[in-house]
């Protein structure tokens, strides 16, 4: 299966499915007035300024579109078709964008996917509301769909967007206080990362997974399992994006070049296992480069090159490796022979082992 053409070929149909939820601009007709009247009137120009425009701006700078793709391919693997799953797919990647906007805003970031972040185009005050919007605008689906799954199936959908939502800023509350250098950043150690990792990073795999597997009628100890796999598959996807943050020309160039991890002082991976291994001297030095938030490349030259010479990053993509096939032997044990189930396999395969 040729994945990044799996992905090309759904991002249009991704996107034209969030379009019939969050229009590029609002109408009287709009999907969500219609679930959520509005009591007095609807001022549309106001709407689509405030919320439309940002949110689309956002959305239009691409991406994979991996975590609704993650969706219908779990979904095909437990054998129902696209039609029935594709307006539930867009809730992950919706919420994704709307994190990314917050993000930008935690990390007073000036760039995103080549262009000015959200905030930097439309002020502070209209980001933070869009991208909370995004964390709600998504649901609407399952207002609206009602009548096409039980009510056991919406009632555990909701259940699991709250217990991930949760844990995503639980996990962002640990990323922020590390790259601060608030509490015990300097002394975290793997077991920490991995569930700021969880918490965070395969928060929204895991939700896209677990839902998929619920609106498929998968019983709970497949829903338990397709989720811990997603979340291993999103957890070594940011380990991927670590360390393409700091070998990946191409990647890094979109960012603003090598190293914008180190400048934000972020405790990636990569970082702890160098500080575990690294000398005293090397250890304090990048401590120090850590804690100058520099966006000087010569200086995060300098801790890309202690990081290297302790071979983090090759311990990291071994670390990312057995993590996904420890979780896909669980879902292979449960999972029936079918094209979906390899496709699905193969998808994993590709995530972590991207170079863009």
């Amino acid at each position: 299966m040729d994945i990044e053409k799996f992905l090309a070929e759904k991002a249009p149909l991704i996107d034209k499915t969030i379009e019939k939820y969050i229009p590029r601009e609002f109408s009287v007709n709009a999907v969500v007035f219609r679930v959520n009247p509005p009591k007095y009137c609807c001022n549309l120009e106001t709407i689509n300024k405030a919320v439309a425009d940002p949110i689309w701006d956002m959305l239009d700078r691409g991406g994979k579109r991996w975590r609704p793709a993650l969706f219908l391919l779990i979904c095909e693997a437990l054998g129902k078709t696209e039609d029935y799953c594709l307006d539930f797919a867009v809730i992950p990647e919706v919420v994704h964008n709307g994190t990314l906007v917050i993000d930008d805003i935690e990390d007073s970031s000036e760039v995103r996917r080549g262009k000015p972040c959200t905030h930097r185009i439309f002020g502070v005050d209209i980001a933070v509301n869009a991208g909370n919007a995004m964390y709600y605008l998504p649901l609407v689906p399952l207002m609206e769909q009602k009548s096409c799954v039980s009510t056991e199936q919406i009632r555990d959908m909701y259940e699991i967007y709250v217990q991930e939502m949760i844990n995503l800023s639980i996990g962002q509350a640990m990323d922020i206080a590390w790259h601060r250098g608030l509490a015990n950043a300097n002394e975290i150690d793997e077991e920490d990362y991995l569930q700021m990792c969880a918490y965070k990073t395969g928060t929204l795999a895991r939700m896209a997974a677990k839902i998929a597997a619920v609106l498929s009628g998968a019983d709970a100890e497949l829903v338990k399992n397709l989720g811990t796999f997603a979340e291993s598959i999103g957890v070594a996807f940011q380990m991927q994006d670590d360390i393409l943050d700091l070998t990946g020309t191409e990647f890094a160039k979109k960012k603003g070049g090598l190293g914008q991890d180190i400048t934000e002082g972020k405790r990636t991976l990569i970082v702890i296992r160098t500080l575990k291994t690294a000398t005293p001297a090397n250890k304090k030095r990048l401590i120090e480069i850590l804690s100058m938030h520099t966006p000087d490349q010569k200086l995060r030259d300098e801790a890309i090159g202690i990081m290297a010479e302790n071979d983090a990053c090759e311990y990291v993509k071994r670390k990312a490796d057995s993590m996904v096939e420890e979780s896909w032997s669980e879902v292979d044990r449960l999972l029936k022979p079918s094209e979906g189930k390899e496709k699905l396999k193969a998808f994993a395969e590709f995530l972590i082992k991207r170079s863009i």
